[in-house]
């Protein structure tokens, strides 16, 4: 009478470690999965060539109609490639690895939202850049885009003040996105 619940035991221990097997095969074909599949953190990955660290940035040409954008732009980029921390900016092309040029085709603000009264509350401003990064020595390519599109949008608080009283501070922090996501397409190679 023993053998048949000793057979049983048998059996469901045999279960138990085939199950362990199985799912100790799933788990570790999920884990080799998500090693290989390229996902990185925003911002801390590139596809530049490790021995580019000095850069040259320079002021990007303006074909627009708004003054002073090339500068503003500019600025931003410079700003946004020193906080990665993986760049030395420096002031001539002969000392850089690569140089960051562009032209800003278009910079273009619209009304999106109106308040009750008529006056836009809400803009968007779309930027239009034309980028190239290019290694110094032997000259090459190292990313380019062209016809790069940016689009942001800023709330006006409507009050005494023109619409043009905002507008340095509005292009700063519009900037400012616009070069974050140019230097993330550009590290990254999107």
């Amino acid at each position: 009478m023993n053998e048949p619940k000793r057979g049983r035991a048998v059996l469901k221990t045999a279960e138990v470690a085939l199950r362990q097997r199985i799912l100790l095969i799933i788990l570790g074909a999920v884990l080799l999965g998500s090693l290989g599949c390229g996902y990185g953190l925003i911002g801390r990955t590139s596809n530049l060539p490790e021995d580019v660290t000095h850069l040259f940035v320079e002021t990007l040409q303006n074909r627009t109609t708004r003054s002073r954008i090339e500068l503003q732009l500019t600025q931003a980029i410079i700003d946004e490639l020193v906080t990665r921390r993986r760049f030395t900016i420096v002031k001539s092309k002969a000392e850089a690895d690569a140089v960051l040029s562009g032209a800003l085709p278009s910079f273009n603000v619209r009304p999106v939202q109106f308040g009750p009264d008529g006056r836009a509350t809400e803009y968007e401003i779309t930027i239009r850049a034309d980028m190239e990064l290019v290694r110094t020595n032997p000259e090459e390519v190292l990313w380019g885009q062209t016809d790069y599109v940016f689009k942001g949008d800023y709330e006006l608080e409507l009050g005494e003040n023109t619409v043009f009283a905002f507008e340095d501070a509005t292009i700063e922090i519009v900037g400012r996105r616009f070069a974050q996501t140019l230097v993330i397409d550009l590290l990254e190679g999107f």
